[in-house]
């Protein structure tokens, strides 16, 4: 089958938003796309059609649907960008919705409270379409199980599916699911959030079809850049774009239970909307060197500086971009010892890319 895939934000580069069976469509393909938007978006704000430009977001949605098109795909697995309920994305009358973990997150955009982004992210449910739910905060629930009993939307829960005979170590996980399927899941992911994440997945497969041995296959062959991904060893080099409290709190239980007393390196940035001090709280305790620092291009981004003086960390080390960080980290490392990058996508995304 041939797949489309849409998600955000890129790592290293922009084409890495939209793939075609597994890889990033050609630099050729992006740029054709691109201008085919742009002039179609000029002309529009010519005759007053719209009043501006469509966004980066936007445009790169449009982008991706025009590319899929041309690639001829069967089916895409369309990620939102922020929210949901007014997502570029959700012009789209999808086969299936899938509402992930929902947990503070963009609060200056959807809201303060968890209700409030539920119901935001609660907008990609769609009248008369399934949607599966992970398991969510009690709060969360109520406001999406309602949406889905207002639009007559067929509800399968991540939480029907039994995990027996869980084995978790600090390269991944394997289990025995139970639900609709009996199925042996080998998963590659690092930390135990992910076999939540392995069990909505499933739930999902399920729903559109798929067999015990196709899930099982897909599920060992899956592979997630920058989510607790390991690219270097002694000293391992680990990269997490932990950038809400929920990514910090999954971060520090897996550093708690497979890391605990290891001397730990670590690199941090952090975008000015999210909220330093909850994901200090969770993730700098584990930290034995501390370099704060920034992405390029990044005016979103805290400095340096601010983050030192907001954490209380005078003993902190601060570097202006990141490849000063990295070549520090690597100095202060010995071969057991481990380096973390984290906080920021768009830091995780710039590390790999000097790594490479």
């Amino acid at each position: 089958m041939r797949t489309g895939l849409y998600i955000s934000p890129h790592l290293v580069e922009p084409i890495e938003r939209v793939q075609v069976s597994g890889a990033p469509v050609t630099r050729e393909d992006f740029v054709q796309a691109f201008d085919e938007v742009h002039q179609v978006c000029e002309r529009l704000v010519v005759r007053g059609d719209i009043d501006m430009h469509t966004t980066y977001f936007e445009t790169m949605t449009v982008m991706g649907f025009l590319l899929f098109k041309a690639h001829a795909v069967e089916t895409v697995v369309l990620e939102v960008g922020m929210g949901g309920r007014l997502d570029a994305t959700n012009v789209v009358n999808p086969r299936l919705s899938v509402i992930t973990p929902i947990d503070l997150d963009h609060e200056k955009y959807l809201g303060e409270t968890i209700p409030k982004i539920a119901a935001e992210k609660a907008g990609i449910i769609k009248p008369g379409r399934p949607v599966v739910f992970s398991r969510q905060h009690s709060d969360a629930q109520l406001v999406l199980e309602e949406k889905a009993r207002a639009g007559r939307s067929r509800v399968s829960r991540a939480t029907e599916w039994r995990i027996d005979h869980l084995q978790l170590d600090a390269w991944g996980s394997r289990f025995h699911a139970v639900g609709g399927l009996s199925i042996d899941v080998d998963c590659p992911l690092i930390g135990l959030h992910q076999v939540e994440n392995a069990r909505t997945a499933i739930t999902a497969l399920d729903h559109l079809g798929l067999n015990a041995a196709q899930i099982a296959a897909g599920v060992r062959a899956v592979r997630w850049p920058g989510r607790l991904e390991r690219i270097q060893c002694t000293p391992d080099l680990i990269l997490d774009g932990a950038h809400n409290p929920a990514g910090a709190r999954a971060l520090s239980e897996y550093l708690r239970h497979f890391h605990k007393g290891r001397r730990i390196i670590l690199l941090f940035a952090a975008m000015r909307d999210k909220d330093l001090h909850a994901l200090g709280g969770l993730i700098f305790p584990f930290a034995s060197e501390l370099i704060f620092t920034a992405p390029h291009n990044q005016p979103r981004a805290y400095t340096p500086e601010e983050m030192k003086e907001m954490a209380n960390r005078p003993d902190a080390i601060t570097a202006a971009d990141p490849r000063e960080a990295l070549a520090l980290a690597r100095r202060l490392a010995r071969p057991e010892d481990m380096i973390l990058v984290t906080g920021s996508l768009y830091l995780v995304g710039e590390i790999r890319g000097l790594h490479a």
